[in-house]
């Protein structure tokens, strides 16, 4: 997985005044305010990432969001500290983050700040982000990577993947999965090799010219959007595909939905193209 943008680019809290009153009632992580945000959580991230949460009442999105971050903070056993901001009560962190719409996070390693996701993701995505900045972290210096614990399945799925036997390499990703549903990397396995049997046999000109010569053959598009993908064309991809998604309607418009939130799942949650497409999907659909 790339690096998010703007890694180590520096923290600039200096439009932050006397911190406002604090949020009141209970909430997941540290309570961020305009002053433990310089005096606690800066210091704090020179020993372990802090992730910057920031969240509203007023969104139910946002309050789901920050339950899975708690969830996870307590999996993850310590190695990264979860930090709220409710944006109603801390207005001026929230401008200091740059928050344009929530729910937002960024991470903080060693006072700076590496920007993470701007929307919601299911969990399996959310710790793929976390296990790149626990690395970048410790490449930082900062805390250690996460230990990489593969299992049996997984390895013969690997073992499978490497000799060519799709088909194995499936089933064993489905028998993980049955053992362990919340398993993030078994997920982003079994997806990876089911675009690989649908893709495994054919020509990426030929499907691309097919799919031009006939725009209105559904299957032809989706079957294009696979090649595209598979062979490094993401772009391409989630343009034809939402393309697909404007023209049509009722199951076809579904199904083409489905197919490229499938495509969304391959991709890395911080890359800049799958923000933009998932936008544009938004506005299609409504």
């Amino acid at each position: 997985m790339s690096n998010p943008p703007n890694f180590a680019q520096a923290v600039d809290l200096s439009s932050l005044g006397k911190p406002k009153s604090a949020p009141t009632g209970p909430t997941p992580g540290i309570e961020v305010t305009a002053a433990n945000l310089t005096s606690e959580l800066l210091p704090l991230s020179k020993t372990k990432p802090v992730i910057l949460f920031c969240w509203s009442p007023h969104s139910s999105e946002s309050v789901e969001m920050l339950t899975v971050m708690e969830s996870l903070e307590k999996n993850y056993q310590g190695t990264w500290a979860l930090a709220s901001v409710d944006i109603d009560a801390q207005p001026q962190v929230a401008q200091a983050l740059q928050t344009q719409k929530i729910p937002y996070a960024v991470a903080l390693i060693n006072e700076q700040i590496v920007p993470l996701f701007e929307q919601a993701y299911p969990e399996a995505q959310v710790r793929l982000v976390l296990d790149k900045v626990l690395t970048l972290a410790a490449e930082q210096g900062v805390g250690e990577a996460p230990l990489e614990v593969i299992e049996p399945e997984e390895e013969a799925a690997v073992t499978a993947l490497e000799a060519g036997d799709f088909a194995t390499a499936e089933a064993e990703y489905k028998k993980l999965l049955a053992r362990k549903p919340a398993d993030s990397f078994a997920k982003l396995g079994l997806a990876q090799t089911q675009l690989l049997i649908r893709t495994d046999g054919f020509l990426l000109d030929a499907v691309i010219k097919a799919a031009t010569d006939s725009p209105s053959d559904l299957e032809l598009q989706l079957r294009a959007a696979d090649m595209e993908i598979v062979n490094g064309g993401v772009e391409a991809a989630f343009s034809r595909l939402l393309h697909v998604v404007k023209e049509t309607s009722g199951d076809e418009r579904n199904k083409a939905k489905a197919h490229l939130l499938s495509l969304f799942s391959l991709v890395d949650p911080a890359d800049p193209r799958l923000t933009a497409a998932r936008s544009a999907l938004a506005n299609a659909l409504f």
